[in-house]
């Protein structure tokens, strides 16, 4: 019987080959990806590794608008103080700064460079020549200031007081706040002898703040001639307060067809003086206005009747005053109808 016979003296070598190299890939692939690295590419340069130095006091985050990172941090600080006077204390409120340049620009006014309210401030200003406006109501104050590299501080002396306003009727009575307006002015007059107007329309027990000097005030009681003038006088570091009398008195008017009737509607109001000046005109079934003492005409014009009276007004009584539409009659002339007394109309 024929047998099958192998040849094994070749083979063996072989196969130790093989099993080798089936070893070394199970190795390579059970390897770190750094192993790998130098398999794929073993004649490649390593990296060398880079140490980062070391910065002492990193935040982990910081704040572009903090004051530390502003440019203008790392000027010079100057500080603001104000005062009323030289011996008075700090104003701690109310303050307007303002610093300019002082050189104008190219339409003739100053640069503002930077602004502050409150009390005392401070501003961060690169050496240089400034100028610094404080503000405190209608009182103010300007200085040059120069700076350098070093911090400095400035009080500044307004040399201001101020005027608290009031009214009262003759006799002492009460006014009404809201009937009641006064206007300050410049003591003195110009060319055309006009003063010039500072503040307009103040109300009663307001504080208004000047510098020191003297001042008109005009006081109006209502919006006709009840009109008083008076000089008044403000000092450093005081509060001025001044009260005014008006002889006047305030009116209603109305035109009715027998006394205590009810007022007609539709009526023109004119009020003159004797000497014939409109002192007030209005529309309605009742005209109140406020008169200062003495005679006047009153004249209410209802369709096209016009009635007058005469009428003295006496400070502090106020009162209703009656037109009966029979004081004075007349009738209005028109185009084509002429009044009472008067020749037609060509």
């Amino acid at each position: 019987m024929g047998a099958f016979q192998i040849n094994s003296a070749g083979s063996k070598p072989r196969k130790c080959r093989q099993l080798l190299a089936a070893m070394a890939f199970a190795g390579l692939l059970a390897a770190p990806p750094g192993v790998w690295a130098q398999a794929l590419a073993p004649d490649l340069p390593s990296t060398p590794t880079v140490e980062l130095p070391s910065i002492p006091n990193l935040n982990e985050y910081a704040n572009p608008k903090a004051p530390a990172n502003s440019p203008i941090a790392n000027e010079p600080e100057l500080v603001l103080s104000a005062k009323l006077s030289e011996e008075g204390d700090p104003i701690g409120r109310g303050l307007v700064w303002r610093v300019f340049s002082p050189e104008a620009s190219d339409d003739g006014k100053l640069a503002l460079l930077a602004t502050s309210k409150g009390g005392t401030t401070s501003f961060n200003l690169a050496p240089g020549s400034y100028l610094v406006h404080v503000a405190f109501g209608r009182a103010g104050a300007t200085k040059r200031i120069t700076m350098t590299r070093a911090k400095r501080s400035e009080t500044m002396i307004l040399d201001a007081g101020g005027v608290k306003l009031n009214a009262v009727l003759s006799g002492g009575g009460r006014i009404p706040p809201d009937q009641l307006r006064f206007s300050i002015y410049e003591d003195h007059e110009d060319s055309n002898g006009e003063r010039a107007l500072i503040i307009p329309d103040v109300k009663p027990d307001s504080v208004v703040r000047l510098n020191t000097g003297t001042y008109q005030i005009v006081s109006n009681y209502g919006t006709a001639n009840a009109v008083i003038r008076s000089d008044i006088r403000v000092e450093a570091g005081k509060i001025t307060e001044a009260n005014v009398e008006h002889r006047a008195a305030q009116l209603t008017l109305k035109l009715v067809r027998e006394t205590g009737g009810e007022a007609m509607a539709d009526t023109a109001w004119s009020v003159l003086t004797t000497s014939g000046d409109i002192v007030r005109e209005s529309v309605g079934a009742f005209a109140s206005i406020v008169l200062a003492e003495g005679e006047y005409v009153i004249i209410a014009k209802n369709k096209d009747r016009i009635y007058q009276r005469d009428f003295k007004v006496v400070a502090g009584q106020n009162q209703d005053v009656e037109v009966l539409a029979k004081d004075g009659a007349s009738t209005a002339a028109t185009a084509n109808q002429p009044a009472d007394g008067e020749e037609p109309l060509d």
